[in-house]
């Protein structure tokens, strides 16, 4: 077993000491969703990649997506209450000089002075456990709204709606890395493990293209790739600048066909190898395509971190190895005292430090430095994308459902249940996996 010591993210005010907490309060669990009325948003499935809105009358705004205003009113209302544990937006940030514009944050207000957790990191999907701290104990005063398919095909707002089913909700990360930091917890209360399944990635592409702002992106990170909860959940929020990748050059990957008319490109002269998805017919031929990708990854223990960009548009996805080569020692100790836990967003360019000394002395040799540590090998990325392009040129599209029903534990070594295993979707070979 390979295991790292890391504090955990803070991203409710209800999750220190919330193990075994009871309920007497407005929470998020069986004991109150069902006799609860939350906010309710409803869109309108897209057939599309990029459509006209179509607007309930009565929330319709002049040039601005109603969910993008919806948003971040209801998340500035969260900060004038005092829920967030510190003002991001004082936090320092500035782009670093250089070739690739690398933006740097100092955010000391996530540096917990707590003892360090241990966090297992060669096992890609784990089983709920609702001992540990699950968004089901978060306070219903941090939700925003539920975010939910019109069964009218329209886009409404409701102030207070009753719950009749599991909802995906949008609730505050109450330790923000920027300005609008929410996260996306879809079917809150069937507790679902931090693993992607189509119809979520479908959801967490549904609320970038409802958004409308190239500004606001969300980013998923596994297990094993700097997710420290494991109840499934995508986080979102605001940059006005670019991200580094998305500006980074990228060449075509050369398909048998182009499912559904996705286009897959692999980034060039970047720290991190990964994946660029983007075009398709309709969103769901987008999201088929990188959901497909996803579960290859899962099932073979690989892990990643997704970024959803350009109003679910474009969609990179990165495998990386940096939780195995840290537990490993392997890893440069000048990066391990910054205590920059490498996940979406700084694969992606935005690197949030947490001392000042750091911040200071930020350069682009640090950055890529510290990426290129993140990055599978030439050898290895090249034998994953093979496996990434088989799975998705097989176009198996499940369900969370169907996904759960693949999923079987296994107390041997991950890589000789993968030898013996000939039911697994692919078949990596050792030097493509994390292994215990």
């Amino acid at each position: 077993m390979l295991t790292i010591k890391r504090c955990p993210t803070i991203v409710s005010n209800y999750q220190e000491g919330a193990e075994g907490v009871g309920c007497g309060r407005n929470c998020l669990g069986e004991c109150c969703v069902p006799v609860s009325k939350l906010p309710l948003y409803t869109f309108r499935r897209r057939h599309t990649i990029v459509e006209e809105k179509h607007v309930d009358k009565d929330v319709e705004m002049a040039d601005t997506p109603f969910l993008d205003s919806l948003l971040i009113g209801q998340w500035e209302e969260r900060m004038q209450r005092g829920l967030f544990r510190y003002d991001v937006t004082t936090c320092e940030t500035k782009v670093i000089p250089g070739n690739y514009g690398f933006i740097a944050q100092l955010n000391e207000g996530r540096h917990l002075k707590k003892r360090p957790t241990e966090f297992r990191v060669d096992k890609v999907q784990q089983d709920f456990d609702p001992s540990k701290f699950n968004f089901t104990k978060v306070g219903q005063e941090e939700v925003l709204f539920r975010f939910e398919e019109s069964e009218e095909d329209k886009v409404q707002y409701l102030e207070k709606a009753p719950v009749l089913d599991s909802p995906n909700v949008i609730a505050i990360n109450v330790s923000p890395i920027e300005y609008g930091h929410v996260l996306l917890v879809p079917r809150v209360l069937d507790c679902l493990p931090q693993r992607i399944d189509h119809d979520s990635l479908l959801l967490a592409m549904h609320l970038a293209a409802e958004a409308g702002n190239p500004s606001f992106r969300l980013g998923y990170n596994s297990l094993g790739a700097f997710a420290t909860i494991n109840h499934l959940h995508f986080q979102a929020y605001y940059l006005a600048l670019p991200f580094p990748v998305e500006k980074a050059p990228t060449k075509r990957v050369p398909l048998k066909s182009e499912k559904g008319g996705v286009k897959i490109s692999k980034l060039c002269n970047y720290p991190v190898r990964g994946l660029v998805f983007e075009g398709g017919n309709t969103l769901e031929d987008l999201c088929n395509a990188v959901g497909s990708s996803c579960i290859c990854l899962q099932d073979n223990n690989i892990p990643y971190n997704v970024l959803i960009a350009d109003c679910g548009k474009r969609v990179f996805l990165f495998p990386q190895c940096y939780a195995e080569k840290q537990a490993l020692g392997e890893v440069d100790q000048e990066i391990l005292d910054t205590q920059v836990n490498p996940a979406v967003w700084e694969i992606s360019g935005h690197i949030v430090l947490k001392r000042k000394q750091d911040f200071d002395r930020a350069s682009e040799d640090y950055a890529w430095k510290l990426l290129a540590e993140v990055s599978l090998s030439e050898e290895r990325f090249e034998e994953v994308k093979t496996y990434i392009l088989e799975a998705v040129a097989s176009g198996e599209v499940q369900t969370e459902e169907e996904e759960e029903a693949t999923v079987v534990e296994d107390e041997d070594p991950l890589h000789h249940s993968l030898k013996n295993n000939h039911d697994a979707p692919v078949h990596l070979n050792e030097g493509c996996l994390v292994l215990p």
